[in-house]
């Protein structure tokens, strides 16, 4: 029984949900904050003032003098309820933090850091003889290097070489009318590595118009790093028993990812894209503890999003090159709680507003969310939140050579 309640913000944790206790946790979106403004498309987003992480074929559309940072930060409101239980949760933190360097007029190269997964809870409920708590913490994230090239006029390849690492920590504490304290925890520890390879290809209808496709894959692998369980006796002071302990080579896999996208631009003032992701979680092996994860099952999951981009004149005045963004999304998850699965679905808009100055490429991006996240066909606990993401795209000229009179 998920009785959600208000847990305490982290500096570690960006989310807050009991449906992270399953699996792997909730997985990140991997979009930066101009892309969340626009439903979180990208797979065939290619531009030489954003950097585009989640396509790496994407890096070669960048000039060969441009230098490009981005950072972005997100506060969450999210209200849980379940029956006549609701609750109220504020988080926050850093999301991501990339950026993106030419090499040649037809490569460029890209490093940063961003999350993978995110697990953040804590509830309790009665049970026979007393009442139990669990809490969880933790998350993957993926360190990231990865280059995009251009090997054909409008033709472009990438791909990114990630480090993943991270601790998920799962907890459940038990207390009896006898006063008795026990702690039973479950750790998946991780550290391996993840690939995401791109394709991108774009050509012009006629001067107006231009139509860009993209494709990514994720490989489906084994995790590397292992999994245990330990059993505490709080109340005797007694020392940690030992449960289990599993290496994840070859009991606890990431599920393969298939990802294509269709962008349309007019006039480089309005955009429009449409991306699609699948992944086979049924297939993706979870290395169980007993006692622990006996409700942990996988869905395939799939999503659909949807973005709009509009700027009035990308060469005029400030308020004329403010960029406007809508955006939306559907994602049935990965994540199985007992027969029900996790549907989630949002809406966002979001704001690019420029520097004063002209030339300058550097752009501060506001994006707000609003999401739903619930069970069907039970609805279990439902999720309203909002997400605020502010993001520091910066872009300058730093590989200009100046002529000697």
């Amino acid at each position: 029984m998920l009785a959600a309640t208000a847990p305490a913000m982290t500096a570690q944790n960006s989310t807050v949900t009991p449906y992270s206790r399953f699996g792997y946790g909730i997985l990140s979106d991997q979009s930066n904050a101009a892309q969340k403004a626009m439903g979180g498309v990208g797979y065939a987003m290619r531009s030489g003032r954003q950097i585009n992480f989640m396509n790496p074929a994407s890096y070669a559309a960048m000039d060969s003098l441009t230098f490009l940072f981005d950072m972005g930060l997100d506060i969450k409101s999210l209200k849980t309820s379940e029956g006549e239980t609701s609750g109220t949760n504020f988080t926050g933190g850093l999301d991501y933090i990339t950026l993106q360097v030419p090499i040649a007029k037809w490569l460029g190269a890209s490093a940063g850091l961003m999350p993978y997964s995110e697990v953040g809870y804590k509830f309790g409920d009665k049970i026979a003889n007393g009442t139990n708590s669990r809490t969880g913490s933790g998350g993957l994230n993926q360190l990231y290097v990865g280059f995009g090239a251009e090997p054909f006029k409008g033709l472009s390849v990438g791909v990114n070489v990630s480090y993943l690492f991270g601790t998920l920590i799962n907890d459940t504490y038990v207390y009896t009318s006898s006063s008795a304290t026990s702690l039973f925890e479950r750790v998946i520890e991780v550290r391996d590595y993840n690939l995401r390879f791109g394709l991108q290809y774009g050509a012009k209808i006629n001067q107006d118009h231009e139509l860009t496709v993209g494709a990514v894959y994720s490989p489906k692998k084994s995790f590397r790093g292992h999994t245990y369980g330990i059993k505490y006796d709080v109340s005797a002071d007694a020392a940690p028993d030992t449960i289990a302990n599993i290496s994840l080579n070859g009991n606890a896999e990431m599920a393969e990812t298939w990802g294509a996208g269709v962008n349309y631009q007019w006039q480089n003032r309005l955009m429009a894209e449409i991306d699609f992701t699948y992944q086979p979680w049924k297939k993706a092996k979870f290395a169980a503890i007993e006692g622990f994860d006996n409700d942990s099952k996988f869905n395939d999951r799939w999503k659909v999003n949807l973005g709009l981009q509009f700027v009035n004149r990308p060469r005029g005045s400030w308020t004329q090159r403010i960029i406007y963004r809508l955006g939306a999304f559907y994602c049935n998850d990965y994540i199985k709680v007992g027969d029900n699965s996790l549907r989630e679905r949002g809406v966002s808009l979001g704001f690019g507003l420029p520097t004063p100055i002209l030339s300058s490429k550097t752009m501060v991006n506001l994006s707000f969310e609003y999401r739903n996240r619930q069970a069907h066909p039970q609805p279990l606990v439902k999720e309203n939140y909002f997400v605020v993401t502010f993001g520091l795209n910066f872009g300058e000229l730093w590989f200009l050579r100046n002529k000697l009179h």
